[in-house]
């Protein structure tokens, strides 16, 4: 049996990149995070594409949302009880559309979208994009990000 040296277990207890506020090392991931607003359709009668306009300050971003069906979690199945035992459960669509638009340059400040559907009617709401924390809060912000949500007659509202 090989022996790993002590040292190395303490560089590996030592290895992580954020700090939980308790002195312990948090282990944060390192992956990339969109910048944008995304958009969720439940009753997408009538539509099957959409445009984004965010506007804040003096500037103006145009962008297609590119929409596909919204799924969400379906009945959990388990095979077995005991504790080498699985369980699954598959997406299952949930008859809307969803889909995200790039915003470059997006700030954390009240902002104006305007989205328009197939008909090609101004639909707009006043949102303020959060910074998003993907890897918890000891792991610091990623860019911003707004969700919004069409109701019934393709109003926007914040989600």
């Amino acid at each position: 049996m090989r022996r790993i040296p002590w040292i190395a277990l303490v560089l590996l207890a030592a290895a992580g990149c954020g700090q939980a506020g308790s002195g312990r090392e948090v282990a944060c991931p390192d992956i990339g995070t969109r910048i944008g607003i995304g958009l969720t359709i439940p009753d997408p009668a009538g539509i099957t594409r959409a445009t984004l306009e965010a506007c804040w300050g003096d500037q103006c971003v145009t962008r297609p949302v590119e929409l596909s069906p919204e799924t969400a979690a379906g009945p959990q199945s388990c095979t077995g009880t005991g504790p080498d035992s699985a369980c699954g459960v598959s997406m299952v669509p949930t008859g809307g559309l969803q889909g995200f638009a790039d915003v470059p340059g997006l700030q954390a400040e009240p902002i104006r979208v305007t989205v328009r559907f197939d008909d090609g009617k101004p639909h707009t709401v006043v949102v303020t994009p959060a910074f998003t924390r993907p890897g918890g809060p000891a792991c610091g912000q990623a860019g911003p990000q707004a969700q919004l949500v069409a109701g019934p007659g393709h109003e926007l509202k914040p989600r």
